[in-house]
């Protein structure tokens, strides 16, 4: 969008929020960049120029505006509903991959050399991997400094940076302030967490968002020990690079206010990203809800309750088992069955806030589990035993950098996997916005209720003036069963 200029001058002049984080604007006088929506007095025309990416701007000699704080906007949706490979680049850049395994390692998982992700980055961002992995280490650098006491040495290998010397100078050109000076300011608006050890931050995203399907999902088929809903608030355990991590998520009207005690720093940014994720709050509900309301039969249901998100998943593979052991059976039985799998390979964690126990078990942990301890149907076990060993020894890679339609390919070839549960795998666990599930049993009742096409063939037709958003309308149709999914927990 960043190069259509008279579109770009409108959102700036109108103080646009659903813009934030399609483009930056950058002012040619003062050398400052903003979000769209910035508060204060537009620039002249011939003032501003756009950038793709708050890096290119960087790159180009602007600071980031100290009262929009753009470098804190939404993601750009583009690399939600794209899946070439600069958008799968994008989400391996916010993982934080370039800062573990460099640039080479960024390009390893996606095929292809350092020069050519160099120069499809470049051409599309104005951007290389470097920049935008450095632009995002000032970002971490930033939510330490100002939500924790870590003193200013810590701060700066735990956001990436290979010295301290680098740290202070990025910080400096990117802020425009020294980090104390970036301390000192924080300390007048920000309110330091009460617990020892826990950053608190606002997760921000583009209006509308329902909170009802996105918390109620999460909440309806948590895995005891591994998940919880307490005060208003979903909580889980993550398992990151260097440590594990408890997040507390909770729904407010401009924001998602986010809760993380991590053991090891250096893994905010994976957090943050992978949190983000599992709410989708980069989409754009805007364009998707208008596409969808096109449809009379589904305007009803957009009206009634816009902004519906996907609900994803902070781990891809964990997703899967999952969706394995809730083939055929109702959402409590599968959440017995992957609580019992948490209580005898999962590590276990302590809380410091009570409640939960364990990290999921990774595949390599459940790569010797003895399929009779199952109680499972013995197809169910041989789908359940092939598909973990695939993720334990790398054949089978499910993440937000994965290739939808290869993986889709691979999953299919595994015995016991149909159209369901490669499709719910695709839209929760790969992120893919388009992904449908014809042949799911709530699909099937919404569209017999609504006038829809009931059969698998016929209502994939009819969804083909849903694409790319098909995910995001079965979000609606599942609105139209009284299930608990669809409900925030009293």
């Amino acid at each position: 969008m960043y190069t259509d200029t008279e579109r770009c001058v409108r959102a700036v002049q109108s103080k646009d929020a659903r813009f934030d984080g399609w483009f930056f604007t950058a002012v040619l006088t003062t050398r400052i960049y903003c979000r769209p929506s910035c508060p204060v007095v537009p620039p002249k025309v011939e003032n501003m120029t756009f950038y793709a990416s708050a890096a290119a701007c960087q790159q180009a000699g602007f600071r980031a505006c100290k009262r929009c704080r753009p470098d804190t906007s939404p993601g750009s949706p583009e690399w939600n509903a794209r899946a070439d490979s600069v958008a799968r680049a994008m989400r391996l850049i916010g993982d934080g991959v370039v800062d573990r395994e460099g640039v080479p390692g960024l390009a390893d998982r996606l095929g292809y050399s350092a020069r050519q992700i160099e120069r499809q980055l470049l051409a599309e961002l104005g951007a290389g991997p470097l920049a935008l992995a450095r632009a995002q280490r000032a970002q971490t650098a930033r939510l330490l400094i100002e939500t924790t006491e870590l003193p200013m040495a810590d701060v700066a290998f735990a956001a990436g940076f290979s010295s301290v010397r680098t740290f202070n100078d990025t910080v400096r050109e990117v802020f425009a302030l020294a980090p104390g000076e970036l301390r000192t300011r924080a300390a007048r608006s920000v309110k330091p967490s009460a617990t020892p050890g826990v950053i608190a931050l606002r997760l921000p995203y583009r209006a509308p968002l329902n909170p009802s399907n996105l918390f109620g999902h999460l909440a309806a088929t948590a895995v005891p020990g591994v998940e919880e809903w307490r005060d208003g608030a979903y909580r889980r355990t993550l398992t990151l690079p260097y440590g594990h991590g408890i997040v507390s998520l909770t729904p407010h009207p401009d924001h998602i206010g986010c809760r993380l005690f991590l053991t090891d720093p250096r893994d905010l940014t994976l957090a943050i990203s992978r949190c983000r994720w599992l709410l989708d709050l980069d989409a754009d509900p805007v364009a998707v809800d208008d596409q969808l309301r096109a449809d009379p039969l589904l305007a009803p249901l957009v009206d009634k309750a816009p902004g519906r998100r996907v609900p994803r998943t902070v781990d891809g593979a964990e997703f899967a088992v999952r969706a394995v052991l809730g083939q055929q059976v109702s959402t409590a039985a599968a959440r017995t069955h992957a609580a019992r799998l948490v209580t005898a390979h999962g590590i276990p964690v302590d809380d410091p806030e009570g409640g939960l126990t364990h990290l999921f078990p990774t595949p390599g942990a459940l790569a010797g589990l003895d399929p009779g301890q199952l109680a499972l149907p013995r197809s169910r076990r041989t789908t359940l035993t092939t598909l973990v060993g695939a993720l334990a020894d790398g054949s089978l890679r499910l993440g937000t950098d994965s290739d939808w339609e290869k993986a889709r390919a691979e999953l299919i070839a595994l015995p016991g996997f149909g159209p369901w549960t490669v499709e719910v795998i695709a839209m929760r666990a790969l992120g893919d916005p388009d992904a449908f599930l014809p042949t799911d049993l709530g699909i099937r009742r919404a569209a017999e209720e609504l006038g829809l096409p009931s059969t698998p063939a016929a209502l994939t037709a009819r969804a083909a003036a849903w694409r790319p958003w098909r995910a995001y309308a079965v979000q609606y149709l599942w609105t139209v069963d009284d299930h608990p999914i669809n409900h925030l927990p009293v």
